[in-house]
């Protein structure tokens, strides 16, 4: 049985442990440097800027973490509204193929239609063929006239430290 709820500051070892597992999953596990307290911080501080649900698998009376949906609101200037953006949707592999995934895609879509946002948006690696194939069973579009544009470490601290021209 399926139970969806909002993480806690005592699941901040299990996020991390997810959020690990999702980095070995998606080949990119040297990048994935955030700590313990980097969560806690987050996501349990004073002023949390993330949020995080925690998906639970019951079975005989034993509940164990199976996945997660970490998300953060952003804005539509076009729409002149919020929305969600999805960071990371986790399942783990032994848990896959249980509607788990979907029910934290659920959770959120319900949560955008109660606080009125105006969309529910997340990026999926071009590989994630299974990953592909399931958003598009839920009705989800790829928008590919859009790139998404990073900068990080060097790079950001360089413009950061330049002269705004005029």
């Amino acid at each position: 049985m399926l139970k969806i709820r909002a993480a806690v500051p005592a699941d901040v070892t299990t996020i991390h442990t997810l959020v690990a597992d999702l980095a070995e999953y998606e080949k990119l596990a040297h990048e994935a440097i955030a700590t313990h307290a980097d969560f806690a911080a987050a996501l349990f501080g004073p002023a949390p800027r993330a949020f995080c649900d925690i998906a639970e698998w019951q079975q005989d009376g034993v509940s164990v973490a199976a996945g997660m949906a970490l998300w953060i609101y952003n804005f539509s200037t076009f729409r002149g509204r919020h929305g969600i953006y999805l960071e990371d949707l986790f399942v783990r592999p032994p848990f896959r193929g249980r509607g788990i995934g979907k029910g934290l895609l659920v959770n959120l879509a319900q949560r955008c239609v109660r606080e009125d946002l105006a969309r529910l948006e997340w990026a999926v690696l071009d590989w994630n063929t299974p990953a592909i194939d399931f958003y598009r069973s839920l009705g989800a579009r790829s928008m590919h006239e859009w790139t998404i544009n990073r900068l990080t470490d060097e790079p950001l601290a360089r413009l950061a430290a330049s002269a705004a021209t005029r």
